[in-house]
């Protein structure tokens, strides 16, 4: 049985992918639904046209990592789709961080990315697709945000790195680097009101993201940015000095 893998899926853009995966790849048979709210999970599960299996786990915990592997070699289903949407970001500096808040940034955003991908590697078909939810926080360091956005970098340039890795098999690795959404996100992180770099940002529309997201992925291209605003940010990125672009980003 052909299936999608979509991690964070309890809500936001995670949510998206779920809500958009039939339609946009018919040829998925079923969907597993990993998060940590077994009971939201449960209720997207309802509301969607495919055989859908909510996985409530924690993917900062080795043993619901260990968990995921587990049921992976027990059904040995054909991952058609794994999307890695899983993350978390907190708004303050480093000194004034809780360490355990820290910690989560890393462990989720970094560890829990490679080691998902590494698990559903053997299940993924020739011809599946990746997209890893990176952030335009990846196109420079973000001060208040220093340690979110040093992860997102991770994500791309891993995103980059397992794509070239896996062209024989014609995987596609897409890493979708979207601006704020008005998500959960932003109240979880402790950035709604108190960032006024986000009142000014122009946000981006969770179903437009994810709907790009799944036709760059099927186009198999490298990167998915959008609106034009956001685009111009990742250029000048690449031609400023870091030096300069870290000053005018600071959340």
């Amino acid at each position: 049985m052909k299936i999608a893998l979509i991690t964070g899926a309890s809500s936001g853009l995670g949510r998206e992918y779920a809500l958009q995966l039939h339609e946009a790849f018919p040829e998925v048979e079923a969907v597993w639904l990993i998060a940590r709210r077994r009971a939201l999970l449960d209720e997207l599960a309802s509301r969607l046209p495919i055989p859908a299996v909510p996985v409530a786990l924690d993917l900062t915990n080795d043993s619901d990592m260990n968990a995921l592997g587990e049921k992976l070699k027990e059904e040995s289903p054909e991952i058609e789709l794994l999307v890695n949407c899983a993350g978390c970001g907190y708004l303050s500096n480093v000194a004034d961080t809780d360490p355990g808040l820290l910690t989560r940034m890393t462990d989720l955003n970094m560890r829990a990315i490679t080691l998902v991908t590494r698990t559903a590697l053997p299940y993924m078909v020739t011809g599946g697709h990746i997209v890893n939810v990176s952030s335009i926080a990846s196109f420079c360091p973000n001060a208040r945000m220093t340690v979110y956005s040093s992860t997102k970098a991770y994500v791309s340039s891993f995103s980059l790195g397992l794509r070239e890795e896996l062209r024989d098999q014609r995987i596609s690795v897409t890493a979708v680097c979207s601006g704020p959404m008005d998500t959960e996100f932003l109240d979880v992180g402790g950035i709604k009101g108190n960032s006024k770099m986000f009142r000014t940002l122009p946000y981006c529309d969770p179903k437009k993201v994810a709907a790009g997201s799944y036709r760059a992925a099927k186009a198999d291209r490298a990167f998915y940015t959008p609106r034009v605003f956001f685009k111009l940010y990742r250029f000048l990125a690449k031609v400023l000095p870091s030096t300069i672009v870290v000053k005018l980003a600071k959340t």
